[in-house]
């Protein structure tokens, strides 16, 4: 022990070292995901995020190359009548997540809007082949589903403005509520890994559709004051849709999006619907993002415009959850 009139001497500082450990490429990624997949890294080993989500086994795996494949094509509409809750944003980042780790996967875009084919640069203007005539003319989806450029395990059944008028001219057709359900089951152009169904913000024949369509649901909740407003009828519909026409749907998946870390409200959101709807929720939440917002403009998603950003860090993670959860089904 030193005495009174001695000064300690300070330890020297330690010198510390961080291995980063990037994705594995592989040979037939294009350039465009091979850059961004060389631009993600661990969460353990990047700087902390504005996520105050605890890190679980899903989200904490290192990338060792392509993710497990399902045993079966995983259908998995992303709903909420809910409008600006991210579904769109969900939809095509989660797409592009999966399908830069050897996923296979179809996003189906049932919005009127079209964002959904905006953010993934396919053509749905004019003329183009859409949803609306595979649900209303019977066209084969095989003849609307366009690759993503530059993603080669991502494809896309784009939509037009057409489709508004699905909604009513479905009403007076036989099976209306099965149109796209059997589109699927006759769809055999590829082997897919996931098919993502993009609803529109209503609960119409559209959302209808895709809920019959699907096997799993996900449900994009916003980390705000009115979030849970309107998801009890949302969850109604959707014990109505199991028990008369579609037995096998399951609340799989429920994401929380727009998460501000600076604000109270959003970790009492959080906390309120972690307690009510447990595990169904995932680990990783999505951070408020003005890349996720830019993305779409360039027609990309925000995990190839800029892969380091925190939002496409968290979907990443996100992705990474669905994909290992998927696997241990």
């Amino acid at each position: 022990m030193a005495g009174a009139g001695e000064a300690s001497t300070p330890a020297a500082p330690v010198e510390r070292t961080t291995t980063v450990t990037q994705t594995p490429l592989n040979p037939g990624d294009s350039p465009l995901v091979r850059e961004a997949l060389s631009s993600v890294v661990s969460r353990e080993t990047s700087a902390p995020t504005t996520t105050s989500a605890p890190s679980t086994e899903g989200t904490s795996r290192r990338d060792n190359g392509d993710w497990p494949r399902p045993p079966k094509c995983r259908v998995i509409t992303v709903a909420n009548q809910k409008g600006g809750v991210g579904k769109t944003t969900t939809s095509v980042n989660l797409a592009a997540a999966l399908s830069m780790h050897g996923q296979r996967v179809l996003v189906v875009d049932l919005d009127p809007q079209g964002n959904a084919s905006t953010a993934l640069a396919t053509e749905h203007r004019g003329d183009v082949p859409d949803v609306y005539q595979v649900l209303v003319d019977d066209l084969p989806l095989a003849e609307i589903v366009k690759q993503v450029p530059d993603m080669p395990n991502l494809y896309c059944a784009p939509a037009t403005i057409d489709l508004a008028g699905a909604e009513i001219e479905l009403v007076s057709m036989v099976a209306r509520e099965a149109r796209l359900r059997r589109a699927l089951t006759a769809f055999d152009a590829m082997e897919l890994d996931y098919i993502l169904i993009d609803c529109p913000p209503s609960l119409g024949l559209l959302t209808v559709n895709a809920l019959v369509a699907a096997d799993e649901l996900l449900i994009p909740i916003q980390c705000e004051y009115y979030a849970l407003e309107g998801l009890g009828q949302l969850l109604r519909n959707v014990d109505l849709v199991r028990v008369h026409l579609n037995p096998n749907l399951n609340l799989s998946t429920i994401l929380l999006t727009m998460y501000d870390g600076r604000t109270r409200l959003a970790s009492q959101v959080a906390d309120e619907v972690r307690a009510h709807f447990g595990q169904t929720v995932l680990n990783t939440v999505i951070p408020r993002s003005v890349r996720v917002s830019e993305a779409p403009s360039y027609g990309q998603s925000v995990m190839t415009y800029d892969p380091g950003s925190s939002g496409a860090m968290a979907y990443m993670d996100a992705a990474r959850e669905i994909a290992f959860r998927g696997a241990e089904v």
